[in-house]
Formats: structure tokens, sequence, C-alpha cells
């Protein structure tokens, strides 16, 4: 083929040289011949980080300074001074000029845009990038030293200061002093951590987000080339398209009919806004002759010029003015934060009636037992016993660890917080084309009124045919790709939605075009496809007079048409008869067959005008087509086929063991729907249901008064599957839908639009305690991904998706998702596990001591800096490894976490805890402690109820050495709890599973991690008994530990294993009995 045959859809000269004012005039075809965003390397990306959600302090600022600038236009008054935004805005004149004038302020050109000497002059200017307010550093760093249960280690703290001055008297305790340092090192230390991992995680997170860069396609120097958006300049000429979002402060000079804005970013309404090339309104904020930074282009296309780029656009002057608003909490944090204040009070009420019980009972009938110093310090025990210090470090090193891991799968986490949201998820409604599907179409098959034609050649051998090819390649929003002009017609890129790919590329290998082609069919209007209409319009001019050509749903353009063209060219009635069935009949017939088998099917119509059309007026024009829009010929049926990705069916089985319900949310025919999901697996009931089920009155009277979080099918119940039309959705009353979501587990909703799936998913989340994730990849999916609990957008969709989305699979891999859920599961079973190592020794052990020794009169157990110092750094350490632990090979087989239900901490945790592991650590130590004094003659009741008797010539030893000899049994104790602490560490690995079948130390369940924590535990408890007892003047008063006491302790912490081994397994063997029901 010569070159000169091959060059389609390109930009003559003749027509850049065309006066621009609107797409309507001019070939769609030649706008879209450069590369696509998909096509390129990289994911569409965002220089700048706008908040997910619309920022309700964004629109208030938005919304007062367009009504302070509409005041002053009203009092012709320039006078009135606002702030820096306000007078940005009222200076803003760009609106009232014409094109040319705007073309001549900032040097540039329609068709040739910005020359090379033009670049080169504003090469070294500013980036098109908004630089947000950072956080106060000052607050920030305030936060890491004063936030969390720091608040806590500072009382404490500054309680220890206080108890060595003045209130030590003459004789102050110099381990006070020691003590307050030492929680002074745990502040630093942790602040320290906090703000590593905060840095860690801001600069994981950006390179992440660097992963995908948001592109712009200008005009320089004459040619159309794309670049980075941070890369754009003033005077830029920057083409428009749908899902793309607006990527600077632009000037529109050319738009199509029936472009529209999101402006919800800054407006706070979902009203879409026109664009158009004349002014609207004086106040430029309010004109929509301007698109502004941030904002979407949800329909339709335009050209415009950058007057504003990075912080002087609207947006970054209004963003550098507010202040960040307050963010919606996760579930995470909401847990967190829930127990973090119930671990506080705690503390503090025990810290309290430790200080009161000294008060009015010590320090009045046992004078001698304790001070007031004394006493702080103990209590000051109690207070740091309770305080898990370690959980906030774990969840946020967690957190980073899994987005990273995630972030490898190519699974962008936008918000770190919705990781565990994901994990809770138990529906998923999901997008079929390009999300189920490959998004990769070919045509397989066009149906006329008398024939098939699977074969190319064969279909242009006919009149009929030839003019399907055409009206496929002229009614078309694709284009080839001009780099790939060198290539093969079956080899060259095309940019474009997929069925309008598939299209093009089926009728330019059978076509054979030349570039007269476009010439002699010039497109003087069309309307782009959009999900309302379901169909795409072109009016095309010829030697032969204007045609309409239509391509689009069946269901809608078949109701346009009264008559039908058969392959030979002839034209019929489409209510004449062949064999008994009309020419309708058998397109009809021909679409269900081919929907059934999965096909999606397009149908093309044409159309003849005898009038001259309104093409330069917008509103005549609009209402110039709504009355053409009768009286049309089928051309023909195309079948097309999208073939499921691969993995979707393993996907969607796996999730469908986790008990995630998989709904598919189309805007396909319904047999096409159908089709794909029984293909993927979404469908596997043989009895599909439609909507005159959700009807029955006896079904709606069983499910009436049903609460709304019961509504949901029972899993013992035979799978039951239905699909619904979006006409169907209209349908439904509240009752209606109560049936279809507690009778219905595979479901299927066809031909919806986007509001129809956006209440699709509001109504989901209102019943069965549904967490509800989406999926999608075009506009048409973005409020849906909105209003989801969790939006998944793809890689290669929208701007608009992604923005939308709280996720992105950078990949369009499907089978992220399910990895998505189990890291989302895996980070909450860890978190418990974290807490249920922490609590036993802490909040029972080291607790049971504090008491015994202020209500029962025993000396400590355990001293005040060995709590303070296992609390802070051998649990830390420990809680560090277990956050890195491996999923059981449970985790998604079983139902999603219902977070109404089932929190971080329940009833089942605390007897877990308090009736089982806590004993057994309690009892082991101090049945250490108490067997060490046995063997200096020391029986049980005289260590019990002493009060002021320990003191000299107690049991014939003197003070000096009775404190000696309690300081190497509260080093014993030390050492037991730690040890035993390794027993409980590798207990809590595994919440059911089996340590013989995985555990940290090889196969399956290996991790490293926590080896390296439990080495390093082991030699910080070393450390800390021998650095500190042979240590000049040992003012911690540590003793030493003779050597059999560090292994008696190991067959006890092996026996707390086997013991909670033999648990797992009777929970394993009968699942439900009543030690079942109570295991956490």
């Amino acid at each position: 083929m010569e070159k000169e045959e091959r060059e389609v859809r390109r930009l003559s000269a003749s027509q850049a040289e065309q006066k621009p004012t609107a797409w309507a005039t001019v070939n769609p075809h030649h706008q879209m011949t450069v590369r696509s965003i998909k096509d390129v390397q990289g994911f569409s990306t965002i220089p700048f980080r706008i908040p997910d959600k619309t920022d309700p302090r964004l629109v208030v600022d938005f919304r007062s300074i367009s009504l302070s600038v509409t005041q002053t236009i009203e009092k012709h008054s320039s006078e009135k001074k606002g702030d820096k935004a306000e007078d940005h805005v009222r200076a803003i004149d760009v609106h009232k000029l014409s094109a040319n004038q705007v073309f001549t302020r900032y040097s540039t050109h329609p068709t040739l845009g910005l020359e090379k000497a033009a670049l080169e002059r504003l090469a070294n200017g500013p980036k098109n990038r908004i630089n947000t307010p950072r956080p106060n550093p000052i607050l920030k760093v305030m936060n890491f030293v004063f936030g969390g249960f720091n608040s806590l280690i500072w009382i404490a703290m500054i309680l220890c200061f206080v108890s060595y001055q003045p209130l030590g008297g003459n004789d102050p305790q110099i381990i006070n002093l020691g003590i307050a340092f030492l929680l002074l090192l745990v502040i630093v230390a942790c602040s320290t951590f906090y703000g590593l991992v905060d840095w860690k995680a801001m600069k994981s997170m950006n390179a992440i987000m660097n992963l995908i860069a948001e592109r712009a396609i200008v005009t320089r120097d004459g040619q159309k080339i794309e670049v980075d958006a941070d890369e754009l300049k003033v005077g830029d000429i920057v083409e428009l398209s749908l899902g793309q979002r607006v990527p600077a402060d632009l000037y529109l000079f050319e738009v199509s009919p029936d472009v529209r804005f999101d402006r919800s970013i800054l407006t706070g309404e979902t009203d879409a806004i026109p664009g158009t090339v004349e002014m609207t309104d004086e106040n430029p904020l309010e004109t929509h002759n301007l698109a502004f930074s941030s904002t979407f282009v949800i329909q339709g296309s335009a050209r415009g010029v950058v007057f504003a780029i990075g912080n002087e656009t609207v947006v970054g002057n209004i963003v550098a003015m507010s202040s960040t608003g307050k963010i919606k909490l996760s579930r995470l944090q909401q847990e967190l934060n829930t127990f973090t204040f119930r671990v506080a009070i705690a503390a503090i009420v025990m810290f309290i009636i430790s200080i009161i019980w000294w008060a009015t009972y010590l320090n009045t009938y046992h004078a001698g037992y304790a001070t007031i110093s004394t006493a702080i310090i103990n209590a000051i025990g109690c207070l740091t016993s309770f305080v898990p210090e370690g959980l906030p470090i774990c969840v946020a090193l967690a957190m980073t660890v899994i987005a990273r891991r995630m972030a490898k799968r190519k699974v962008l986490v936008k918000n770190l917080s919705t990781i565990e949201t994901v994990g809770s998820m138990s529906v998923l409604c999901s997008d079929k084309t390009g999300t189920l599907t490959q998004g990769k179409m070919f045509v397989e098959g066009v149906r006329f009124a008398d024939r098939d034609f699977y074969s190319g050649e064969d279909l242009m051998k006919t009149k009929g045919g030839e003019l399907a090819l055409k009206v496929g390649y002229l009614c078309n929003d694709a284009a080839f790709e001009i780099e790939d002009e060198e290539l093969p017609l079956e080899k060259m890129g095309i940019r474009g939605n997929s069925t309008d790919v598939a299209i093009l590329r089926y009728s330019a290998v059978n076509l054979k075009p030349e570039s007269s082609l476009d010439d002699e069919n010039k497109i003087i209007y069309s309307v782009p496809f959009n999900s309302k209409n379901k169909w795409m319009m072109t009016i095309n001019q010829t030697k032969q007079g204007n045609f309409i050509y239509l391509k689009g749903a069946p269901d809608v353009l078949f109701k346009m048409c009264d008559k039908a063209m058969l392959s030979n060219g002839n034209i019929i009635n489409l209510s004449d008869n062949n064999n008994n069935l009309s020419a309708k009949d058998l397109l009809l017939q021909a679409q269900r067959e081919w929907s059934s088998s999965g096909r999606r099917v397009i149908v093309s119509c044409f159309k003849k005008i005898n009038k001259s059309l309104p093409v330069k007026d917008d509103k005549l024009m609009e209402q110039a087509m709504k009355d053409e829009m009768n009286g049309f010929t089928v051309l023909c049926l195309t079948g097309i086929r999208d073939p499921p990705r691969e993995d979707v069916p393993n996907a969607v089985q796996t999730m469908r063991e986790a008990g995630v319900k998989v709904f598919m949310v189309t805007g396909d025919f319904r047999l096409t729907a159908e089709a794909i999901a029984k293909q993927i697996g979404i469908i596997t009931s043989s009895i599909v249901d439609d909507h005159e089920k959700l009807f029955d009155s006896n079904l709606i009277q069983k499910y009436k008064n049903m609460k709304l979080h019961e509504m949901k099918p029972n899993p013992n119940d035979p799978l039951k599957a239905i699909v619904l039309t979006g006409d169907d959705v209209n349908k439904l009353s509240d009752d209606n839908w109560n049936v279809l979501f507690a009778l219905y587990t595979e479901i299927a909703f066809a031909r919806t639009t986007p509001e129809q799936k956006m209440i699709i998913v509001e109504e989901c989340k209102k019943r069965g305690d549904n967490v509800v994730g989406v999926t999608g990849d075009g506009v048409n999916d973005a409020p849906a991904l909105k209003a989801a609990d969790i939006g998944l957008a793809m890689g290669a969709g929208s701007d608009v998706a992604k923005e939308a989305a709280s996720m992105v699979l950078l990949n369009n891999d499907f089978a992220s998702i399910p990895i998505a859920i189990e890291n989302g599961r895996l980070l909450f079973e860890n978190m418990k596990k974290v807490v249920m190592y922490v609590l036993p020794a802490g909040t029972y052990t080291e607790l049971m001591g504090v008491i015994s020794n202020v209500f029962f009169g025993m000396q400590l157990p355990l001293s005040t800096y060995l709590m303070v110092f296992f609390c802070t750094f051998n649990d830390v350490l420990m809680s560090i490894g277990l956050m890195f632990c491996k999923p059981e090979s449970d985790l998604m087989k079983k139902p999603p976490r219902n977070p109404r239900l089932e929190k971080l901490t329940d009833w089942r945790f605390f007897m877990h805890i308090y009736l089982f592991v806590g004993v057994i650590i309690w009892l082991s130590c101090f049945g250490m402690f108490f067997m060490y004094w046995s063997f200096s003659n020391f029986g049980f009741y005289d260590l019990f109820l002493v009060f002021e008797k320990w003191t000299d010539g107690y049991k014939g030893l003197s003070l000096e050495t009775l404190n000696a000899k309690l300081a190497e049994s509260q080093s014993i104790f030390y050492v037991t709890m730690a040890i035993m602490q390794i027993g409980n560490l590798l207990a809590a690995c595994n919440r059911r599973e089996s340590f013989l079948h995985s555990n940290p130390f090889f196969g399956r369940g290996f991790n490293r991690q926590l080896i390296v924590c439990l080495a390093l535990n082991v030699v910080l408890v070393l450390v800390n008994i021998y650095a500190s007892s042979y240590s000049y003047a040992n003012i911690f008063r540590v003793g030493n530990v003779p050597v059999q006491y560090w292994f008696i302790p190991i067959p006890l912490a092996l026996l707390l294993l086997m013991v909670d081994e033999g648990r797992k397994y009777l929970v394993r063997k009968y699942p439900n009995s009543l030690l079942a029901k109570c295991a956490w």
C-alpha cells in the first residue's frame, strides 16, 4: 500500500486554517490524531493533589469570592479590596476578550500554538503545579511529641520529676530521676519514629504517585504533541476531551455543541456546566467560556488557550488562601481512636484510684509503708502498663509497608487508611467494559435484514456492505495514531473508546480509504456518544447532499427507523415480511442471538436531509436535529466481541469464596450483560429471574418488617440470580430493593445510566451491613465510584474516574482486587494480633503486680523501671515483628468483617486475654517470683500483707539485703515475662491455624522481620539485666538473674503455646461449639 493511500484522518493545511468556531464545523477525527493517554507508557497522573471528595472549605471560599466579585461588578466599583484570591479573580478579564485579542495578548496562534522562540523564553518560568500550603511543621512536630499515647507518657515523666524533687525531700530517690529520663528517652524515641514513619510514608506515596503522569495535548510550533501537564505554559493551545481533567485555566475558543464541565470540586454542585465561546457572565467565576484547572470534561470536547497555570489559577489561589478542611475519619482511624481513648481512660482511672487509696488508707493505717513519692512512682507503673505504645507505630508502619507492597502489584492507594476498608468490602459493583473484559474489541460480524457477513472481503463486494463500512468509518470518534502512519492499517494504533476503535479498524482495513474520503464526506455537525442518548451522530456533506449517520444502541435507534437496507442496496419497509417475519423481527432476532452469545450489538442508520441546516447556531441546530430524529433507514447490525479478561473468572471465584458478592453494573444490552456475567462466573445459577420477581407480594411482605442490616441472602440457601435493566431500576420501590438484596446473591444490572449506578450503590449500602466497592474506568462510573465506600478505578481510565476513586489499578488488572482485599484483611488481623500480644503482659500481669503492692501490702514483683522498660521497648519491638505476619490460609475463605459488629476489641477478645493467656502469664511470673523467695525461706504469707513490716530485721535480714533480694526477684519476674511473651507472640501469630502448619521460622508463614525482632528482644533483655545490674551505682536497682531462672520459664512458654494449640484444634474441629463462639 502506498503511503498516500494510508494518510487517514491527517489534518490538512486547508482544514487547519479554518476559523475556529465550534467542533461541529471541524471533522472530529482531525482533532484526535495524537497518541492517547492509554497508549503512552505512563498512566494518567495528577501533578498536584486536590482532595478526593469535594472540600467544603474550597467550595465556601469559591462561593464567597464569586459573590464578592459579583457585588463589585453590580456596583461598578473597582475600589473594593479583598484578600489576594479575591483581587486575583477581579483582575481576570480574559473572558471579555475576543478570541483574536486573546491570541494577541498571549502571543499564540490557534493552529500554530506557541512558537519555539516563545517556548524558549518561557522555559525557565514556573511549573504548572499548585504548591499547596504545607502543614505547619511546628504543629506537626508537636503532634508527634504530644499526640496519642505520648500524652500519658508526658504525665508520667513530669510526675517522676516531681517525685524526685520537691516531693523527695531531703532524701530524694535517684531511681525516680532515672525513670523520668527513661520516659523522656521513650518520648524522644517514639516521636522520632513517628516522624520517620511519616516521612517514609510521604516519600513512598510521592513515589507511587509518580507512577502516573497527567498528560495534555497541545499545539506547539504547528505540531500537536503530548506533554506533561506540569510543563504547560501560558499561551499553550490545549485540547480537551471526554473524561479529562482540565490541566490549567483556559479560555475556550472552540467547543463541541454538547461539551459539559463538572465544576463540583469548586462549586459543590453536581450540575453539568456547558462550555461556550462567548462570555455568559461578567463574573469570571460564573461565565461559561472559561474552563478552570482541576475541573473535568464530562461530555464533548473543546480547545482553549492557557491564561493561568499553577498557583496563578483560580483553584491555586483559593487553595493558597484556605486551610485544609477536616478529613472524615476512616473506619480504621475510628477504631484506633476509640481504643486509644478507652485505654487512656482506664490508665488514668487506675492511676487516680491508686493515689486515692494511698491518701485515704495506706497513709493512715500503714504510714511507713509508702511515701507520696513512692505512691506516685508505683501509680506511674500502673499508668504505663496500660499504654500499648507500640500500636500506633505498628499501624503506621504496616500501612506504609502494605501500600508499597500493593504498589508493586500496581495498585495505587490514594489514602493509607482506606487499606483496611477494602478488606471489609462485602459487595463489589463492577463495570463490564475494560474492567471485566479486555476492552480490546473486534468486529465479529455484520448483519443486514437479509443476510449475515463474517468476512470483510465478502461485505465489501456488496453495495450495502460498502455503505456500512463507510458509515462505520465516518461516524466514528476514534482516530489513527499519526506516528504509526508507516505501519499497515491492521497494526496502527488507534485512539478512542473501545467500540469506536473496533469499528474504525474493521472499516478501514476492509474499505482501504484514501485521504479524499474525508474531504468528499465533510463532517459539518456531530454529536459524540454519551450514556444518556446511547448513540453518536454525524452530518456529512457530500456531492449527493447532506446525510445523517447514526450508530448506537438498537433498542434506542430502532424507534427512529421505518425502513431497512438490504445487502444489495435495496431499501424496504421494516414491516415487510419475509418467511412470516418482518425485517425488524429478523434484525431483533439477530440482536438477541448475538447478545446472548456475549457480543455487543451496534446498529447503524442513515437519512438524507433535503433542507439547509443552521450549523453555525448551536441552539437552532439543536432544535433542527430534534425535528430530524425520525424516518431513518436501518443499515446493519454490527456484532462486536469483547473477550473477558483471562484472570477475571478466577478473581471472581476468589472473591466469592471470601464472601464478597460481585455484581455487574453495565450500560450494555441485557442479554449481553447476562452472557458475559455467566462466562466470568458472576452468574452461576441456571435460572435467572427478571424484575417481576421483585414485585411478588409474598416476598415483599416477608421482608417488609426486616431490619435493614438483616437484608442479605441466607448463605445456606441455593444461590439465586437476577438481571435488571436501567428501566427496571427506575421502577423499584424500597420494598423491591429489600427483596432484591435479601434474596439474590448473583445480580447483573444492564442498560444503566450514571445516575442509576449511583442509586444502586446507595441502595446496596443501606442494606445488609454492606461495605460497597465499585470498579470502573469511564466518566460514567465516577458518581458511583465517589458514592461507594471504596472506589477502584482502572489506570487506563479517565481522570474523572481516578479522581473519584480511593484506589487505582494502574495495570488495569482485575485480579489485583482480591490481593487488595487480602491485604486489607491482613492489616486488621495483624492489628488484633498486636493488641492480643501486648495486653496480657501490660494490662494484666503488670497490673496484678501493682494491685498486689497497693492493696495487699506486697513489694512490687516488677519494679517501676522494669515495667516502663518492658512496655516501651520489649513489647514495641516484638509488636513490630507481628505486623509483618503472613496471611493465614483461611483469611480469604471466611466472610468479610462486619464493621458494625466486629470491632478491634470485643468481649471474646478480652475473655481470651483475661481468662486464658493473661492468667497463664500472670501465674507463671508470680510462680517464678515466689519460687525464688522460697529458697530464702520466705513463704507466700511472708510476702503477702507485709506493708510497713518490710524494714530492717524483717525475717532476720537487713533492709539492704531484703532490697537486694527484691531486685533479683524483680529481674526474674521481668525475664520470665519476656520469655512468656515469646510464647504468647508465637501463639498470636495464628488466630486459627496450627503453628505446625504456619509459623514464622520456615514455610508459608516465614517472617524474617519477626525473627529479627525476636533476636533483638533477647539481646535487649540481656543488656538490660546485665548492663544495669553491673553498672556504676545501679540507679535502677536491677538485680542479677541466676542462670537457672533463664531456662525454667522456657517450658512454661512452650506450655502456653501448646495449650493455645489445643484450643485452636478444638475450635477447628468443633466450629459450632461454645469454645469456637468464644474464640477471638
